[in-house]
């Protein structure tokens, strides 16, 4: 379990080092894949979606992840392309406070709901990404690495999950619905400003 903590702190507290950002690596698939772990709401968001996955169980273990990867994919492309999205870092914030209430208050969905909730804010996240792609960088590339690394993260909150239903007893669970309070109490701080 420490470990799993010790992880997480460290790619929240991460940085990367890029001082020639748009030149080589940087503008392409790392430039990508370093975005969403580069902000706090993102790694929030984007590990809830897995803990929320798991909560649910069955289909949605891959079915929900995949609906946000598909709907931030396409918000990427929206933001590449400067399409105006309203209330874009409200919705990110949002996303991480919706989907951790769903968590902490154990929320069952259908399935197509869920995705349809994740899908809402994956928009967000996407379009985030887009726009603050380097101007140098291939979208291909750039895109492919904002979705590998969502997807880390999203496997980050079901190998959490995982972790937390082989304990014994009602430790696990427990667990689980705190994690998702917690993160819905952080999003609730990023929307207030104050982190």
């Amino acid at each position: 379990m420490r470990y799993l903590i010790t992880i997480l702190a460290a790619l929240v507290m991460a940085s990367p080092a890029s001082a020639h950002t748009g030149i080589g690596p940087t503008a392409g698939f790392a430039a990508g894949f370093l975005h969403p772990l580069g902000g706090l709401d993102h790694v929030l968001a984007m590990v809830a979606v897995g803990l929320f996955a798991y909560h649910l169980g069955g289909r949605a273990l891959w079915l929900v992840p995949a609906a946000f990867v598909a709907m931030m994919a396409a918000g990427g492309v929206i933001g590449v392309l400067h399409a105006p999205l309203p209330f874009v870092e409200t919705g990110i914030a949002l996303s991480a406070v919706a989907v951790g209430a769903l968590v902490a208050l154990k929320v069952r969905l259908p399935v197509a709901a869920a995705m349809a909730v994740v899908g809402l804010f994956a928009l967000f996240h996407g379009h985030v990404h887009g726009t603050e792609m380097p101007v140098a960088a291939s979208g291909l590339t750039y895109g492919l690495g904002f979705v590998a690394a969502t997807a880390l993260l999203h496997g980050a909150g079901l190998g959490i999950a995982f972790a937390f239903n082989a304990m014994s007893g009602r430790v696990g669970p427990a667990l689980a619905r705190v994690s998702g309070a917690g993160i819905a109490v952080a999003g609730l701080a990023l929307l207030g400003g104050a982190v």
